[in-house]
């Protein structure tokens, strides 16, 4: 089992309170993913429930039992940071039975434990061998199985895969992935990363000034957003958000892609967002005129970043690789789907779509 739950958790640092009422429930044997901007509150969250950090107010229950008051040793979670904290003296396996061997677990039993989690790890070959001669992503791989020999009901894992370049961060997302539906143990993931959290997390939580502005799957969070904040923070490039037009003298190209979307974003929007790739690039002289500030050629796709006379900011466009002969300076035309508009109220709230 290892299943939590936070009940009106709070943190104050003297008369400053940086998580200010959290109620979450993890459950059993799931993967959810804490993201948010640095200083939201993720990480400190992360920290109270491995028992690092004291709490101000509320409970922490693992598995029905509260846990405010109990040694981090005693709560059954196990933590992943972001540095490998390997013990450099020692092996590989030796820092994997480590903590094994403080609890006083037999040598062959200590090291056959060892072996079936290097196993997992597909790290069997590298037991022998002292951190110094390991790749970071090698390193990650002992520090995760140095958790993992412990059989934790709950696995913490702050930022871990923050010090590997791009490529062998997109292989451990991999790994930890596949690594959860292997163990079926519970995993809660810290990232400042929109990416790893949606593509790692079962659910997510997105973090706010100490606060969880919404929780719920991927999909869910990217489409309903339930509000600005979220709907800004999930997605690359990032969300449109076009403000209502004054009621007179607006732009007409301002209006036109107002009123092209106003019908489904709901009643009184005061701004409406829409996703890149719910963008249509048109001939010019069809849709809605639009000039081209930059256009980023990826191979497979483009990014057109775009100018709408009378709209604020810049908008962004995800269009296939039949584009790229497109080219900054080009004037062009847009078509924008409806279908996907979100219309958000004057406090950022999300309105309910329109029929």
């Amino acid at each position: 089992m290892g299943q939590v739950s936070l009940r009106g958790i709070r943190k104050a640092y003297g008369t400053t309170e940086v998580i200010k009422g959290i109620d979450l429930d993890v459950r059993d044997g799931e993967f959810i993913v804490f993201v948010g901007p640095s200083g939201c509150g993720k990480s400190t969250t992360l920290r109270m429930i491995a028992g690092l950090e004291e709490i101000s107010g509320g409970d922490i229950l693992i598995d029905g039992v509260r846990a405010n008051d109990l040694h981090p040793a005693e709560r059954g979670a196990a933590m992943v940071f972001q540095s490998y904290a390997l013990y450099p003296h020692m092996t590989v396996a030796e820092n994997m039975g480590f903590s094994l061997q403080m609890s006083g677990v037999p040598r062959a039993e200590r090291e056959a434990q060892v072996g079936r989690t290097a196993e997992v790890l597909r790290i069997t070959e590298l037991l022998k061998r002292y951190p110094k001669d390991l790749s970071g992503g090698q390193r990650q791989r002992v520090a995760i199985g140095r958790a993992i020999v412990r059989k934790p009901k709950v696995f913490l894992f702050d930022e871990p895969l923050s010090n590997l370049d791009a490529a062998l961060r997109v292989n451990m997302r991999i790994e930890l992935s596949r690594l959860h539906k292997e163990l079926g143990t519970t995993m809660i993931y810290v990232t400042h990363d929109q990416v790893e959290a949606m593509t790692m997390g079962d659910r997510i939580a997105v973090f706010h000034k100490g606060i969880v502005e919404q929780l719920g799957s991927p999909l869910e969070l990217y489409n309903r957003p339930a509000n600005e904040f979220v709907a800004t923070f999930l997605g690359a490039p990032r969300i449109n958000l076009v403000d209502r037009p004054a009621a007179s003298g607006a732009a007409a190209a301002h209006r036109a892609l107002w009123e092209s979307l106003s019908a489904r974003a709901g009643t009184g929007a005061q701004r409406i967002g829409l996703r890149p790739e719910h963008l249509q690039v048109v001939p010019v002289g069809q849709g809605i005129p639009a000039a081209v500030v930059l256009a980023e050629h990826l191979g497979d796709s483009s990014i057109l970043h775009l100018r709408v006379e009378g709209v604020t900011d810049l908008l962004s466009a995800k269009v296939s690789a039949e584009h790229s002969r497109i080219v900054s300076g080009q004037s062009i035309g847009l078509l924008p789907d409806a279908a996907w508009a979100l219309g958000f109220d004057g406090q950022g709230r999300l309105l309910p779509r329109s029929a």
